[in-house]
């Protein structure tokens, strides 16, 4: 497996990754409505949703680091 498919598999765990925090924090939402939840916890969840949006975030610049950095020094803008 050379180093662009490896990219591109990375790419692809990422952004299923994203769609499934999404996903989950919209479910969890309509679930502590349903069951009357209260705001502090529905807050936790938030904030958990938050932490892997950030580590999605997080995951997407380590590929656009390692993208350019395998560009080598010598690759145009």
């Amino acid at each position: 497996m050379n180093d662009e498919s490896k990219q591109v598999r990375r790419g692809r765990i990422v952004a299923v990754m994203i769609a499934g925090i999404g996903l989950g924090w919209i479910g969890v939402l309509a679930l502590g409505d349903a069951l009357g939840w209260s705001q502090r916890t529905l807050a936790f969840f938030d904030l958990a949703a938050l932490a892997g949006f950030g580590m999605a975030l997080w995951l997407v610049y380590g590929i656009w680091r390692s993208r350019r950095n395998s560009e080598g020094p010598d690759a145009k803008d």
